[in-house]
């Protein structure tokens, strides 16, 4: 089953209100749905979220990467040479979006040639994840009314806070908001962006000490190394890496290093190969995982969930997988559903994504 064409489609969905946090904030979801087509028909599908204040890939980079320089060293390729996709994909440095959305078109037709779900042909744990919401930026009573929201309507109960902001007395009352009006109903934990220094991260966490903190992401710079190193060592919570963590050699260094106590999985950025990866170091290390969003849209959040159900540790924690509710409309013909905090996977061969062509033509912005 060779590869005869990749297609870089991108597209822009607005976002209900602006997403705001330390490292940005986004008003739309400017996307790339990649398409990688093979023999009989069979076609791939995926989608790529640029982050360019983050990985420094946008969304016209990513566009031209897939469809000028992947494309020319995979066409011809047999969808099941892995390795040697990888190898040829790994030639260009840095693109972890655009290398990630081609690897989970690729499982995608792999899926759908043996007729089998990827969860099943990854791990097969589950058919389902329990779902975690991110909270950005606003003041204490507003970001509690969107949880509170986000509890009854979809019966989410663990809570991401974004955190990171000058002064951090203003994220420590949120927090501490969150945590009076829901009591021990709700599971919380904190994601700074690396919008703080070593010793604002140090100082906010001694006075969120009480308020019983699953864990806390990325609060200062990883480029930090002794400030970083000096904030874990007094750290009582898991200390997660995500955007430092791009790729598997980078998760062995944090590791190692003592930057990171636990690690953040983005399928968006390593697709399911590195993604499985990333996980079974993890695993071997004794070291904690959970499934990341890369402020995901529909198709995405499909991938999350099918990574993340495929495996027991990180099918036994909840999953960042309910920000495409926050976009104005998304691509698929068939709406994702959150109920009862719970996201199921689709017992379809591949990943069980299939695009609404007239959405498509609505919101790709190259015509």
């Amino acid at each position: 089953m060779k590869i005869t064409r990749l297609e870089a489609i991108p597209f822009s969905i607005p976002y209900t209100h602006p997403l705001k946090f330390a490292s940005g904030e986004v008003h739309a979801a400017e996307h790339i749905l990649v398409r990688v087509h093979a023999e009989d028909g069979v076609v791939g599908v995926s989608e790529a979220p640029p982050r360019p204040y983050t990985y420094g890939e946008t969304q016209q980079g990513i566009k031209a990467v897939v469809e000028k320089i992947f494309a020319p060293q995979l066409i011809g390729l047999d969808v099941f040479d892995r390795e040697k996709i990888h190898a040829r994909l790994n030639r260009t440095v840095g693109n972890p979006c655009a290398k990630g959305s081609v690897d989970i078109a690729l499982w995608d037709i792999i899926g759908k040639v043996l007729h089998q779900p990827v969860t099943r042909l990854l791990g097969g744990y589950t058919d389902r994840m329990r779902v975690s919401h991110m909270v950005g930026f606003d003041e204490p009573a507003r970001m509690v009314a969107v949880a509170e929201m986000f509890k009854e309507k979809y019966g989410i109960s663990t809570f991401k806070v974004k955190v990171g902001r000058h002064p951090y007395s203003l994220d420590v009352a949120v927090c501490r908001a969150l945590r009076q009006h829901f009591g021990d109903t709700v599971d919380l934990y904190i994601d700074g962006n690396r919008g703080w220094s070593a010793s604002e991260a140090a100082r906010a966490l001694r006075a969120m000490d009480d308020l019983d903190l699953l864990m806390a992401e990325e609060l200062n710079p990883a480029d930090d190394v002794l400030g970083r190193r000096w904030l874990i060592k007094q750290a009582k919570i898991p200390f997660y890496a995500d955007e430092s963590v791009s790729r598997p050699a980078e998760v062995a260094r944090e590791i190692l290093d003592g930057s990171a106590t636990a690690i953040s999985i983005k399928t968006a950025r390593t697709g399911f190969t590195q993604s499985q990866r990333v996980h079974f170091m993890c695993e071997s290390l004794g070291i904690e995982n959970y499934i990341g969003n890369q402020i995901d849209g529909q198709v995405g959040t499909m991938a999350s969930v099918v990574f993340g159900a495929a495996y027991k540790g990180t099918a036994e924690r909840a999953g960042e997988l309910s920000n495409f509710l926050d976009m104005s409309d998304d691509l698929l013909t068939e709406p994702l559903r959150i109920a009862d905090g719970v996201l199921k996977i689709r017992e379809r061969p591949g990943t069980g994504v299939v695009i609404d062509e007239e959405k498509l033509a609505r919101y790709r912005c190259d015509a």
